[in-house]
């Protein structure tokens, strides 16, 4: 099955991280790959430190921004983490494969949608496997595939009032 947590609002990733933690807690076994972040955010932290065996984390990810034509090492990292996650698929070893923004990544243009679909083909055919995408702008043919879509619409941030980032609620 494939899920889609997508919008302008904050919480995708938090509810991908919240679904690992409850996968973990019921014994289930998760592959977790971040596309563009670099593994530095607190909750990633902790599900490494606390995951155990049944927690397998993956990023190439540099961690920056990416405006314009994105650049080819980056596209080359996006290509590495696609596999990855295609592995994963194939492996028979996980319950949970979270492909946590991946949607951006097809928005900067770091691969096409064709290699999108090539992923959720390869989710389809394992369908024990829950196959969690997150990030902004989920394209059509995505939410047509997907089993469950959640919308996160940002109605009012703090970030619009000049309150920078806080440890332990946005990383």
């Amino acid at each position: 099955m494939i899920q889609i947590y997508t919008g302008d609002g904050k919480g995708k990733t938090t509810a991908s991280t919240g679904l690992t933690v409850r996968a973990l807690g019921a014994g289930l076994r998760v592959f977790f790959a971040q596309f563009i972040k670099n593994g530095s955010s607190s909750e990633i932290r902790f599900l490494k430190e606390h995951g155990g065996e049944r927690f397998t984390y993956f990023t190439r990810g540099s961690g920056k921004f990416i405006i314009g034509d994105p650049p080819p090492e980056e596209c080359s990292r996006a290509a590495e983490t696609l596999n990855a996650l295609k592995e994963a698929l194939n492996s028979g070893r996980y319950d949970l494969v979270v492909a946590d923004e991946i949607l951006g990544s097809l928005q900067a243009r770091l691969f096409s949608s064709d290699d999108l679909k090539i992923l959720l083909d390869t989710a389809d055919a394992h369908p024990e496997v829950e196959l969690i995408l997150t990030g902004r702008n989920a394209p059509d043919f995505a939410v047509e595939r997907a089993g469950l879509v959640s919308e996160v619409k940002c109605v009012k941030h703090y970030y619009t009032q000049g309150r920078p980032p806080k440890k332990g609620i946005e990383f």
